[in-house]
């Protein structure tokens, strides 16, 4: 048989069953929806967390306080330490020659109040060079003013969804906010800027350090921002702060300095794993899919017995009649794989309408991967019915019957 007679052969025989072959068609494109879909969204959630890294620039250094022992990761965000860090650290590494900005962080959760309005709100102690390294910038008035970091100042800076709780529609700029004991005068509002490292930055007050310290009643830092001036020296300005902060521990390095390309190599890693993972999982919906049609072709072999017979009796050979139900499994699981992909497209589409900040794409290996896969396990699944078929005695066969298996 000709490859065009093979094809207008399975055509015929897929329209005259038209429940099995949409049962199959449905089974397979799930399963490649599935792949498609969840990879996608590996795909958005890496891209979000690595843009969110991305706001520090790759010139940032981050000091930690404690010293953690890893083995090439990225070490803990959080612990204790047995030394904190504190302001004149912070003094002392903006005093290097290669640093640029240096921006110390304090934080907590405080009631705020404003004319009777009373609220909970994540308050940031930090410096002007905060909004530097940051990348933030105010829609209204203006950072915070240019300090020493042990000095303060009874001023701060509002997020946007902050300011319409609390003011409504009065103006900000110049009213005061009650945070425990003391009063700050708002002198900016930030632009709509969304979560970064899980801070909504809309819904945060920012003050200068040495007022949060008063605040919070702490000593300690929770973070230490640098920022250094050429990125090549990035990696002798980490050994720099860290033998300065080890001297000035009494010679104990108990802090840990990471760096932004540290930080999104391993995140990007451990997301990378997730979407592999996430994509073998989805693929076990194929195995099903592949079962299904194993239990179908056998059925169908056993339905067309005397189809089997005629053609063979016209001179199909055993090879021929493999191909056939071989070639019908993999048509069925081609069309569907193809059709599931684009289902699966149209479906990110939508989402990525829908969420603007998360956007979803499948990645080239998953949706060259699922079709690959979908049309590998039809078949394989497909071999043994396609082998039983072939292997039936054309005489039987024209009667209707069944032959067993020939080792």
């Amino acid at each position: 048989m000709f490859w065009s007679d093979i094809v207008g052969f399975i055509t015929h025989v897929l329209s005259r069953h038209r429940f099995r072959t949409i049962t199959l068609w449905l089974a397979i494109a799930i399963g490649v929806v599935a792949v498609n879909l969840l990879t996608a969204l590996g795909e958005g959630a890496k891209s979000f967390v690595l843009k969110e890294f991305n706001v520090l620039g790759r010139n940032t250094l981050i000091v930690l306080p404690g010293k953690k022992e890893t083995t090439g990761g990225m070490p803990p965000l959080t612990g204790e330490s047995p030394r904190p860090l504190t302001l004149k650290d912070a003094i002392s590494v903006s005093r290097l020659s290669g640093v640029k900005a240096v921006a110390p962080i304090v934080v907590g959760n405080i009631e705020a109040s404003y004319d009777g309005k009373i609220r909970e709100v994540l308050t940031i102690g930090t410096s002007r060079d905060f909004f530097l390294i940051r990348q933030l910038k105010v829609s209204q008035g203006q950072m915070l003013p240019t300090l020493d970091l042990d000095k303060g100042e009874a001023v701060c800076v509002i997020g946007n969804k902050l300011r319409q709780e609390l003011f409504q529609n009065k103006p900000a700029l110049g009213e005061r906010i009650r945070l425990a004991d003391s009063r700050f005068r708002v002198i900016g509002v930030l632009n709509q800027g969304g979560t970064s490292f899980g801070f909504d930055m809309d819904d945060v007050i920012i003050i200068p350090v040495a007022n949060a310290q008063s605040v919070f009643n702490v000593e300690g830092l929770f973070r230490l921002f640098a920022e250094v001036r050429v990125y090549q020296q990035l990696d002798n300005i980490k050994q720099a702060i860290i033998e300065l902060l080890k001297e000035r521990h009494e010679g104990e390095e108990d802090v840990t300095v990471i760096s932004q390309d540290a930080m999104l190599t391993s995140v990007q890693e451990i997301l990378d794993i997730l979407t592999i993972a996430v994509a073998g999982i989805a693929s076990i919906s194929m195995l099903v899919a592949g079962i299904l049609i194993m239990n179908m072709m056998m059925i169908t072999v056993s339905q067309r017995v005397k189809e089997i017979g005629l053609l063979k009796a016209l001179g199909a050979t055993s090879s021929t009649v493999r191909v056939l139900f071989l070639s019908e499994a993999g048509l069925i699981a081609a069309v569907a794989s193809m059709s599931g992909l684009a289902l699966s497209q149209l479906i990110v589409l939508l989402a990525n309408i829908y969420f603007i900040e998360l956007q979803f794409h499948s990645p080239w290996w998953a949706q060259v991967g699922s079709i690959l896969l979908a049309i590998l396990l039809a078949l394989i699944f497909a071999w043994l019915p396609a082998q039983r078929a072939s292997m039936l005695s054309p005489v039987e066969a024209l009667q209707g019957k069944q032959q067993k298996e020939v080792s």
